[in-house]
C-alpha cells in the first residue's frame, strides 16, 4: 500500500490531560492566539466520550519526510514545509503531539475547510483546533508545518526540535473520512536554509522569523498541485554540515532523519536542488567533484526524474555547478540560470529572500518546470495555499 495512505489499529489514551492554548505572533493574515488566553473548551476530561484516531489512521495523508516506523504512536518530521492533510465529521477538533525532550518548539499552522490559517507554537500535548463549534457535519483540515527550528538537534534522536505528531480527538461518534486521490505530479526540493523559509518573515532567529509556507519551493510545489518533499537545512551544504547536526547533503540525501529512511515508495518526477550557497569557503576543486557525485546519486535513485541545478541566488559556485551539470551530460539534468531573478530588495538579509523574493523566485521557477519538465501549473503562486 502507498505510504501516503494509512493503516489503522486500535488505541487506548491512558490518561486525561489538560489542554493549553496560546499563540505566537505570525505573519500579517495569519490568526494566532496569544499566553493567557481562556481555555476555549476545558481539558479532555470534559469530553470522555471523544473518538481518538490514531496517526496510522488510513484517512490521514501525510505530505512530505515523515518517519512512520512507529505509526501506531506517532509520526515525526523534522522539515519545516510539511503537511498532514484529513477530512472529519463532527464539530471540534484537538491535535495530539508529543513534547517531551522538545527544547525548540515547531511551529505549525491549522486551516479547516480553506480558512485562514491559525498559528499554534507546539509546546503543549494537546491543541484545541476549534475554540468554536464548527458550523456543518463535514470538514476538511490541512496542518502545514511552519518552521522547525534549525538551532536544535533535529537529526540523531531523540530529537530536541521536530513535529511529533500522535492523532486527532473528534467528537463522540464522529469519525475520519476518505480523501481524493492525491494528485499525480511528485516533487521533491533539496536545498540549506533558503529552501527551508529562514528569514523569510523578519530578522527573528527560529520560527519566529522563518516560513516555509512563504518559501519558493513550498509555492512553487503548490502550483503545480504536488506532493512535494521540502527539506532544507540550515547551514548545509554540499560539503558542510547543517545545524542542529545534520550531515551535509549528500549524506543526509535518503533520509528523515538518522535512522529514519525516506519512504522509498515516493518517486518524484521533478528534483529541484538549491545548493553551493553554504559551501562558499570551499575551493572549487573540492566543490565541483563534490557537487557532481551528489547530483549524481539523485539521478541513480530516481532514474527518470528531471533533476533541476539551480545556481544559488547569490551566485555561489554557479561556474562550479554549471560544468558538473555539464559533466554529467544527462539531458535531464538541466541547469537553472538564477541571475536577475532577485535584486537587493528582495532579501531579508543579504542571503535569505524575504517574502516577495521568493514570491518572484517561485514564478520563475514555475516558468522554468513548464518549458523543461513539461509540466503544467494549475495554480498561480499569488493564490493563498490554504484555498
Amino acid at each position: 500500500m502507498n505510504l501516503l495512505l494509512r493503516r489503522a489499529l486500535p488505541f487506548v489514551v491512558m490518561a486525561a490531560w489538560g489542554i493549553i492554548l496560546f499563540g505566537c505572533a505570525g505573519s500579517g493574515s495569519m490568526t494566532a492566539r496569544r499566553p493567557g488566553d481562556a481555555p476555549a473548551s476545558g481539558s479532555l476530561q470534559d469530553y470522555p466520550g471523544g473518538t481518538v484516531v490514531e496517526p496510522d489512521n488510513p484517512n490521514i495523508r501525510y505530505i512530505g519526510h515523515w518517519d512512520e516506523t512507529r505509526l501506531a504512536q506517532s509520526a515525526t518530521t523534522a522539515n519545516s514545509g510539511s503537511r498532514i492533510v484529513a477530512s472529519f465529521t463532527g464539530h471540534h477538533l484537538y491535535g495530539l503531539f508529543d513534547t517531551q525532550g522538545i527544547t525548540n518548539p515547531a511551529q505549525i499552522y491549522m486551516s479547516i475547510d480553506g480558512g485562514k490559517p491559525v498559528l499554534f507554537k507546539l509546546n503543549a500535548r494537546i491543541e484545541s483546533f476549534t475554540p468554536a463549534k464548527l458550523k456543518g457535519d463535514r470538514h476538511n483540515v490541512e496542518i502545514t508545518v511552519k518552521d522547525v527550528d534549525e538551532r536544535a538537534n533535529r537529526w540523531v534522536p531523540s530529537l530536541a526540535s521536530a513535529v511529533v505528531f500522535k492523532g486527532f480527538i473528534l467528537d463522540s461518534g464522529a469519525k475520519m473520512l476518505p480523501l481524493p486521490p492525491p494528485g499525480s505530479i511528485r516533487m521533491e526540493f533539496y536545498g540549506d536554509s533558503i529552501t527551508q523559509g529562514v528569514r523569510a518573515l523578519s530578522m527573528a532567529l527560529g520560527p519566529d522569523g522563518s516560513d516555509a509556507t512563504k518559501d519558493f519551493a513550498f509555492l512553487a510545489a503548490m502550483a503545480f498541485g504536488a506532493i512535494s518533499n521540502q527539506i532544507g537545512f540550515g547551514r548545509q551544504g554540499i560539503i558542510r554540515p547543517g545545524n542542529g547536526r545534520v550531515p551535509p547533503a549528500p549524506q543526509s540525501f535518503g533520509w528523515n532523519f538518522q535512522g529514519s529512511r525516506a519512504d522509498p515508495s515516493f518517486i518524484p518526477q521533478v528534483v529541484v536542488v538549491n545548493q553551493g550557497t553554504n559551501d562558499q569557503m570551499y575551493p572549487s576543486a573540492q566543490f565541483r567533484p563534490a557537487y557532481r557525485n551528489y547530483i549524481a546519486a539523485i539521478r541513480k535513485a530516481y532514474p527518470d526524474a528531471t533533476i533541476l541545478c539551480m545556481r544559488p541566488f547569490g551566485g555561489f559556485h554557479e561556474k562550479d555547478i554549471r560544468a558538473a551539470v555539464q559533466a554529467l551530460a544527462d539531458r535531464k539534468i538541466i541547469y537553472v540560470d538564477t541571475t536577475g531573478w532577485l535584486s537587493n530588495s528582495d532579501y531579508t538579509d543579504g542571503i535569505h529572500p524575504n517574502a516577495e523574493g521568493h514570491l518572484k523566485a517561485a514564478e520563475k521557477l514555475v516558468a522554468f518546470i513548464e518549458a523543461h519538465a513539461k509540466l503544467k501549473a494549475v495554480r498561480n503562486v499569488h493564490r493563498p495555499w490554504w484555498e
